[in-house]
């Protein structure tokens, strides 16, 4: 096809409101949940959210630790079921690019949140204010 069709195409299809080309208004297979898979994300999210408010209220663990741990691991688990079910995020859309910078900004996620924690970890060793003893003996 010449540059002119294209471009008359182009111009035709956003005069329809079809940015993309797309006149049909049919997308790709998957682009969009059903109605069961939108009730089983929310269903999980619910879950997910209840279970740690119930560990807090009830201190059924007892130790803030282990509390803290499982609820972290829980949100982490809460991150996934809202890719799945309400992004509709998977190895196939967008020939895998959308799951590959989604890896990409885990990693710099994971990066900065260690490098901060380190540093600051760092900091408070090596940066401690003196005692009120060792203060009195300065000039």
């Amino acid at each position: 096809m010449s540059a002119t069709a294209e471009a008359g195409t182009a111009r035709q299809s956003q005069r329809d409101g079809h940015a993309d080309g797309h006149a049909d208004g049919h997308h790709s297979p998957g682009a969009h949940g059903t109605f069961k898979s939108y009730m089983t994300g929310f269903v999980l999210s619910v879950i997910l959210t209840a279970i740690p408010f119930w560990l807090v209220m009830a201190d059924v663990l007892g130790d803030t630790l282990k509390t803290s741990i499982v609820i972290m691991a829980l949100a982490a688990v809460q991150i996934v079921v809202h890719m799945i079910y309400f992004l509709h995020m998977n190895t196939k859309s967008e020939g895998g690019w959308t799951f590959l910078a989604l890896l990409f900004t885990l990693t710099l996620v994971v990066i900065t949140l260690v490098g901060s924690i380190w540093v600051m970890y760092h900091m408070d060793q090596n940066m401690m204010p003196m005692s009120p003893h060792e203060a009195l003996q300065r000039p």
